[in-house]
């Protein structure tokens, strides 16, 4: 009993040190740094290019909003009926605001929708 000698956790850390290859669901080497395609980064050519979005209404200078244009307002709300928020639509911060007011005031005279029938 003498020969036996209790330590055996040499042997246990040696295969936990050894590097793993992931094969998660992509397989071997499909991370989000694998290389595959090109980042949309500062540094990389991405497929889309996003161009800065300018106020609809400083550009045409459209200094009130009239609730009464249902055409016009019906671009800023969503099917569901919720308001745009101006960093989908571009629109500076005055302007949205006044298009929100035009929105609320169309609704409650019932020229817009609070909600969509689903």
């Amino acid at each position: 009993m003498s020969d036996e000698t209790p330590s055996r956790a040499p042997e246990a850390s040696a295969p936990a040190s050894a590097p793993q290859a992931s094969s998660g669901p992509g397989g071997p080497g499909s991370g989000p740094r694998s290389g595959g395609r090109p980042s949309g980064g500062p540094g990389g050519r991405g497929k889309f290019f996003r161009r800065k979005k300018v106020c609809k209404f400083c550009t045409e200078k459209i200094d009130a909003i009239p609730y009464r244009d249902v055409r016009l307002l019906q671009g800023f709300v969503a099917e569901r009926g919720k308001i745009v928020p101006r960093r989908l639509t571009g629109v500076c911060t005055t302007h949205q605001r006044r298009l929100t007011r035009a929105i609320k005031q169309a609704r409650n005279i019932a020229l817009l929708p609070f909600a969509t029938r689903h």
